[in-house]
């Protein structure tokens, strides 16, 4: 086994069979792990995708958008019965070490190049430990080891009036301006509400935002998000929620989907966020929290959070 870090990977492998990945983020909460790979192609990937999904038991669910790959994963060892085209590559093992997360990725021919070489290469990984390097007919087999990070997820509501502005806007260069501090902007998410809410500026939308940091660095962002809502918010009426952790309460969920087709008062988005022990703050005013709570519970449903849902 050889231990090699991201830039000595690159020396040693500069041929042009390797393609590197753009990033590779791990984040964790209790024995759930989450993925997120940025791999170097955009649809070719999704035969890899397929190929993870199918052979890899410690993978409960996965997606790809675009060249983003998302894995929902438990800790735990499961080898690999690879065979050429039908369970070519995917997950081995995961193991959750001190402030570092271990997954080791094994593959046949192209899928063990990526296995590590290819991954090894991307921002985020602190290095790997190659076991095989793969190629042409070959085994390839590797552990990739990066940070361990959390999920933060902010839900946003009411920064706009009626006559200027755009929440979604706004949520998304918030998270640009935030991944230009360092901070690890992962996700924007449209949560549609009850199209005949009075209170609405007109789509009557909010927002999550998610991201990816060291634990000691949560508090920071969240300060900084407050920050800059105070500065660019148009409205009296701004607030956000605050969700950490990998796992939506159903609760929450089904908070959701009620805003969704018909009205719910401030009163009841806090009693629920305190018995669920969300964070729900009042940057300006307080109608925004009854949105912001409910951006947190669809964050992982892109398609159920898009729907409008009449009375």
């Amino acid at each position: 086994m050889e231990i090699l870090k991201p830039n000595e990977l690159k020396e040693k492998f500069n041929d042009p069979w390797i393609a590197p990945y753009e990033k590779v983020l791990t984040m964790v909460d209790n024995d759930k792990v989450e993925i997120v790979e940025y791999h170097p192609c955009i649809s070719g990937s999704h035969w890899l995708l397929n190929q993870y999904k199918k052979n890899s038991k410690l993978i409960d669910s996965a997606y790809r958008d675009g060249n983003k790959h998302v894995y929902s994963c438990h800790v735990g060892c499961s080898l690999l019965d690879l065979k050429a085209s039908f369970n070519a590559a995917g997950i081995e093992e995961i193991i959750i070490d001190g402030d570092e997360v271990k997954v080791t990725h094994s593959g046949l021919a192209g899928a063990g190049v990526g296995a590590g070489m290819c991954r090894g290469m991307g921002k985020g990984v602190k290095y790997i430990e190659l076991i095989e390097s793969g190629g042409g007919s070959k085994v390839g087999k590797a552990t990739v080891v990066t940070p361990k990070l959390e999920k933060v997820v902010i839900g946003i509501d009411d920064t706009d009036t009626k006559d200027e502005g755009a929440t979604w806007t706004m949520a998304h260069n918030l998270g640009v301006e935030l991944a230009k501090e360092g901070f690890e902007y992962l996700d924007h998410i449209i949560v549609q509400l009850y199209p005949h809410n009075p209170h609405k500026t007109q789509n009557c939308v909010s927002i999550a935002l998610t991201f990816a940091v060291e634990e000691s660095k949560k508090e920071e962002l969240i300060a900084k998000v407050i920050e800059i809502l105070k500065r660019d918010t148009l409205s009296d009426k701004t607030a956000i929620a605050i969700l950490e952790g990998l796992s939506i309460p159903k609760e929450l969920r089904d908070y959701s989907i009620a805003t969704k087709s018909g009205m719910i008062d401030v009163k009841t988005a806090e009693k629920l966020a305190s018995e669920l022990n969300i964070p729900l703050i009042a940057i300006t005013g307080e109608q925004g929290k009854v949105g912001a709570l409910a951006a947190l519970g669809l964050y992982n449903d892109v398609e159920e959070a898009v729907k409008a849902y009449d009375e």
